[in-house]
């Protein structure tokens, strides 16, 4: 959640002190988890694909303290909303609204055989909503990473630890808050390095930490939020999904992963109609996608991975259809101005986009898209350039 502009205290010490504010007494401790990018790879993640994320520096705090009841009691610093439950009242659709992605994670975490109560908890952050960037699986994963904590089940102790983790964080998105998403981001919250991109293997859950110093060779990963706010609720993520699971099934084959590139032609042939086919395309190709662009981080061609940004956007444009005017102006405008390679972020129907962008053309693409939107009648985007960050951790 996004940090209010008049504080200036860090982040864990404002959270900490809003929530002795509210109940009365300390934390227990702060804990942090990112939000994300995804560099390439979208909607792979649930055709267990590949897909390429990485940390932002932008972090959603919690504030904590457990209960020795089963009670929540929930606080946003930015919202003023409160949730006041019990823990044996969470369930598919309640709470709604931000308090479904933090009390899932209690229910998710008691579904998966641990014992957890109740706690006070205050959350703030960074991560911009509505764009893109996995705002929700941040605030999941700074809460799992302090229950973990705070309930000594040891979830974050190593990779495989964090790896079930993420998984929990992923059944409480699901069922609690009912939203149909892959693993991709809670995987990028709770296992991200910093200076590395996360290959992701949604098939088995394997991970490698790919190298990524932009600065190194003169870029800057831009982020263009668009302000054009996303849902992932409203039943065009879930038709997606489900135009990918049709297609797997019409191919006997447990899912598009195991579609090979080199015969999708033919394979797609297979398939019963056009839009089927284009969901398909579109999978299939983007995870070739990611393979190209881990090759080429790996050999240090970084500057090479624009035109694969390029492809990607078109094929989640007319293949998937899931972009919008918004981002296809920041992604046109931001390529004609300099950037290498511009391509949307995150689940689509809105939110960011991002362009790898020379460090010395930084400005003017950013002053260009800006102009762009003005000129389009849409709202000023919040354009930003970031590096890859850390996991969730505890902060205090």
């Amino acid at each position: 959640m996004p940090a209010s502009p008049e504080m200036h205290a860090s982040p864990e010490i404002a959270v900490a002190q809003s929530f002795s504010e509210a109940f009365g007494s300390e934390p227990s401790g702060v804990w942090s988890a990112p939000g994300r990018v995804n560099l390439i790879g979208e909607h792979t993640d649930y055709n267990a694909g590949l897909c390429l994320p990485i940390a932002l520096p932008h972090r959603t705090y919690a504030a904590v303290r457990p209960r020795t009841d089963r009670l929540l009691r929930l606080r946003s610093l930015q919202s003023g909303q409160q949730y006041e439950l019990g823990l044996d009242e969470v369930r598919a659709g309640n709470p709604s609204g931000w308090g479904a992605y933090a009390a899932g994670v209690l229910w998710a975490l008691q579904d998966a055989g641990h014992q957890v109560q109740g706690l006070d908890l205050m959350v703030d952050g960074q991560v911009p909503l509505g764009g893109g960037l996995s705002s929700s699986a941040a605030l999941e994963c700074a809460v799992a990473a302090a229950v973990s904590d705070l309930f000594d089940l040891d979830l974050l102790r190593d990779d495989s630890a964090r790896a079930t983790l993420a998984a929990i964080c992923v059944n409480a998105e699901n069922t609690i808050a009912q939203a149909p998403t892959g693993g991709m981001d809670q995987s990028a919250a709770l296992r991200c390095q910093v200076g590395h991109a996360l290959l992701l293997d949604c098939r088995d859950g394997s991970i490698a930490q790919v190298p990524l110093d932009l600065s190194a060779h003169g870029l800057m990963l831009l982020v263009m939020d668009t302000r054009s706010e996303h849902t992932l609720v409203d039943g065009q993520y879930a038709e997606r999904r489900s135009s990918c699971e049709e297609a797997a099934r019409q191919l006997g084959l447990p899912s598009l992963r195991e579609v090979a590139f080199d015969d999708l032609e033919q394979t797609l042939d297979r398939l019963s109609d056009d839009q089927i086919r284009a969901r398909a395309r579109h999978v299939v190709t983007e995870i070739e996608r990611v393979r190209q662009t881990v090759a080429l981080l790996r050999a240090g061609c970084l500057r090479d991975v624009g035109p694969l940004f390029n492809a990607s956007h078109a094929s989640m444009r007319d293949d998937f259809e899931i972009s919008c005017d918004e981002l296809d102006v920041a992604v046109e405008v931001a390529a004609a101005h300099g950037a290498l390679g511009a391509r949307m972020t995150g689940g689509g129907f809105g939110g960011s986009a991002i362009a790898l962008v020379p460090t010395d053309s930084t400005a003017e693409v950013t002053s260009a898209v800006m102009d762009a939107f003005a000129d389009s009648g849409f709202g000023a985007p919040h354009c930003f350039a970031v590096t890859a960050g850390g996991p969730a951790r505890r902060e205090s």
